[in-house]
């Protein structure tokens, strides 16, 4: 079978599950909180029993310990299973709202239905979690899916196609594995949402794709995400949750500090303790240590050790780590010094194991260091001044926020998660999630009265009636 051939099989499967999903979404939309939690204890009790086939699946993409999967993975969507089944049944509700004065004689409110059929395409970070937590809140919407999971993670891909035909019905939800053929061809068809989570260059090509069928869209993305250190801060404790935070996953987490500011009087200060956190977290020879894992693949290991490379021929410090070897796609623990905004690594997501060091010295300075770059995912505040935290908030803007710690605003489901402009687009989890997946349907009711008073022909008395009601309405 040539290439062609197999491109038109893939195709044509492709369109014939879309199809089927299509006639099937109205069945989907009328089920009630029952049959939609049925299926959300299917993936969690599968994930459950699973655990350890998750956790090799794993290994075998990035050689990553197993607590590390189940910390990063797997507990995230236990999580957030666990709330959608704890809430579903009063989401589900029609929302009631208030009559206004002018709108008297009526009654309204807001049903939430699902979108219909929707595509989700998963990244490879984090593939299994960051495929079934918007699984999970699709199904809990309604919605039919189509998983198209990350290629560069092959080991779990194909665990989650054997994880989904096994509980469900392609008709409802069907995983297409592939290239960016597979992901362009999916892209083609008129889905009702496209939930996507990647970098903000591939988001914009979802989104103009989306634009040709008028499909709402998800975006998930990344940037550079700044951490912010005072003078006030604890330092040994802010040194240890945002190495902890950067280097879990090899730094391969879309809301990991990207760069650091830190007051110019603490610095040293600072890069000490992180030094001495990262040699407590994987030892002095961290390539030996089975708790730090690896860059996915040889095409971003390279481009990590572009700019690296770059960085460093330009002047930057190494404090600590520069270490690689392009047979493992190994990384040390990295941290810079004395970079400039004209190097690469300042101007790019850096996603890996390397982390800049940048000094200020007045708060007005650190927010123009972050405003002169796009709309972050995730911005971090270790100060213990209420009045420097509150002056970086009010000067500043992200997708989300976490003061005095780092990256474990995603695992809270009772707020919201995503970005802003470049940084992505709606927001997810918890019952952001389930509304992100539905169609917010207002619903009005004439109970009483008549509006016919101001109907045209407009004389005398319907234009006074329509003045008195701008006046005083």
């Amino acid at each position: 079978m040539t290439l062609a051939t197999q491109n038109i099989d893939i195709e044509q499967d492709i369109l014939s599950v879309f199809n089927a999903q299509k006639n099937n979404a109205q069945s989907l939309a009328n089920t009630n909180a029952k049959i939609r939690k049925d299926k959300l204890r299917k993936l969690l009790d599968w994930t459950i029993a699973h655990e350890e086939q998750i956790g090799k699946a794993l290994f075998n993409d990035f050689k990553k310990n197993p607590a590390e999967t189940n910390l990063g993975e797997i507990l995230g969507v236990v999580g957030e299973i666990k709330h959608l089944l704890k809430h579903l049944n009063s989401w589900m509700k029609p929302q009631s709202v208030p009559t206004p004065m002018n709108m008297i004689g009526t009654s309204a409110h807001v049903r939430f239905e699902p979108k219909g059929v929707c595509l989700i395409i998963s990244p490879w970070n984090y593939p299994f979690n960051l495929s079934i937590k918007p699984l999970a809140q699709a199904i809990a919407a309604g919605n039919t899916v189509m998983l198209k999971p990350s290629e560069l993670t092959p080991n779990t891909s194909a665990l989650l196609k054997k994880m989904l035909s096994e509980l469900f019905e392609e008709n409802e939800v069907a995983v297409f594995e592939g290239d960016v053929e597979v992901s362009q061809t999916l892209l083609n068809l008129p889905f009702n949402h496209i939930f996507f989570t990647g970098s903000p260059a591939i988001g914009k090509i979802v989104m103009s794709a989306a634009a040709k069928n008028l499909t709402s869209v998800t975006l998930e993305l990344g940037g550079k995400s700044p951490c912010i250190v005072d003078e006030t801060a604890n330092i040994k404790k802010a040194a240890e949750k945002i190495a902890w935070g950067k280097f879990i996953n090899n730094g391969q987490t879309c809301i990991a500090p990207d760069y650091v500011l830190v007051h110019k009087s603490i610095a040293q200060e600072l890069i000490s303790s992180l030094k001495s956190a990262i040699t407590t977290m994987y030892g002095n020879e961290p390539k030996l240590s089975p708790d730090y894992c690896r860059i996915v693949n040889n095409r971003h290991f390279n481009r990590l050790n572009g700019l690296l490379k770059e960085a460093v021929e330009n002047g930057a410090t190494l404090e600590i780590g520069g270490q690689t070897d392009d047979s493992d796609n190994y990384i040390a623990p990295t941290i810079l010094s004395s970079l400039t905004d004209s190097m690469k690594i300042m101007q790019e997501e850096i996603f890996g194991p390397i982390l800049p060091i940048l000094s200020f010295s007045t708060n007005e300075e650190a927010i123009g260091q972050i405003k002169s770059r796009e709309k972050p995912l995730a911005m971090y505040i270790n100060s213990n001044k209420e009045s420097n935290i509150k002056y970086f908030m009010d000067n500043s803007s992200a997708g989300g926020t976490v003061i005095n710690d780092c990256v474990i605003h995603y695992g809270h489901t009772e707020i919201p998660f995503g970005g802003v402009n470049n940084s992505g687009i709606g927001k997810s989890g918890g019952i952001w999630g389930f509304i992100e997946f539905s169609n917010q349907r207002a619903v009005m009711r004439q109970k009483f009265g008549t509006f016919k008073m101001i109907y045209p022909p407009y004389t005398p008395f319907v234009s006074k009636l329509i003045k008195f009601f701008v006046k005083y309405i």
